[in-house]
């Protein structure tokens, strides 16, 4: 079975390299430089030579306040990404495993969002995320799209590599009580998908680690177990005056993936201290 994985040097790809390198798959791990997925004609000539079966698409453009202005760059990465991958994989016969957000929801929900409800992105990264299921959904039925949230891995794209360096020249941190998600790590999401592959899964699913939290006690949980003593402030997402507007609670339900691939998957806790003891 042949599987290439765009996007192979960002977190999320090398997680994905690291876990199939001693696997029965024959792996073509691709850095942007190699292929850039918002060009159709290099995508369609790596296809061509390479005839993958599976294509994991890690390509993603996740810098949400930079989106607002580099709105052009982030729908071409996150949207027509997606919409030249599903064409290359119509085309040779390829099933797609593809990436989204809960950035696509808006948080007014009273309750963990579920795969049947409404999408409302309120930032233009959200936005050219949804672009992408949508272009997805339109051009395949063999396709596997996966959102999942505040993803964190080896890697330095994400809040608790900043966290800690933060730590390091702050005389206190400022983090916001009041944005809810789930922490969801590369590792979990690697072999959650796996696993889906093994099973033939496709469709909408969140793909999350269970339990939710605010961006306030994560940082809390990880500087305490880390052993790193610094006075964390509770202030407010209106505080930071970001360009981009996040939702207040985006927390994704994972029931529908665990009762499809009878899995239990771990509360974002106890992956958080597994994280934490490897480094």
């Amino acid at each position: 079975m042949k599987i290439l994985i765009t996007g192979a040097k960002g977190q999320l790809g090398s997680e994905f390299v690291k876990a199939l390198k001693e696997s029965d798959y024959t792996v073509l791990a691709l850095g942007k430089e190699k292929l850039d997925v918002s060009n159709l004609e290099q995508v369609m000539d790596v296809f061509e030579s390479f005839r993958p079966e599976i294509v994991i698409n890690c390509s993603a453009y996740n810098q949400v306040d930079k989106a607002e202005e580099e709105k052009e760059l982030a729908y071409r990465v996150n949207a027509n990404g997606p919409k030249n991958l599903a064409q290359a994989c119509e085309k040779y016969k390829a099933f797609l495993i593809h990436y989204s957000t809960d950035y696509v929801f808006d948080g007014k929900k009273e309750g963990l969002y579920s795969e049947e409800d409404s999408p409302n992105p309120l930032n233009e990264y959200g936005k050219s995320k949804l672009f992408g299921e949508h272009f997805i959904q339109e051009q395949m039925e063999n396709y596997l799209i996966f959102r999942t949230s505040w993803v964190y891995g080896e890697g330095k794209q994400n809040f608790l590599y900043k966290l800690s360096q933060w730590a390091q020249t702050q005389e206190y941190l400022r983090i916001a009580c009041d944005e809810f998600s789930v922490p969801t790590s590369t590792r979990t999401i690697v072999e959650v998908t796996l696993k889906a592959i093994e099973q033939g899964l496709t469709g909408l699913y969140h793909l999350v680690n269970s339990g939710y939290t605010s961006r306030f006690e994560w940082a809390r949980e990880y500087l305490r177990l880390r052993g790193i003593k610094k006075f964390i402030y509770p202030a407010y997402q209106a505080d930071f005056n970001l360009p981009a507007k996040r939702p207040r609670f985006s927390v994704m339900s994972n029931d529908k993936i665990c009762k499809r691939l009878k899995i239990e998957i771990r509360h974002w806790k106890d992956e958080l201290l597994a994280f934490s003891v490897k480094l």
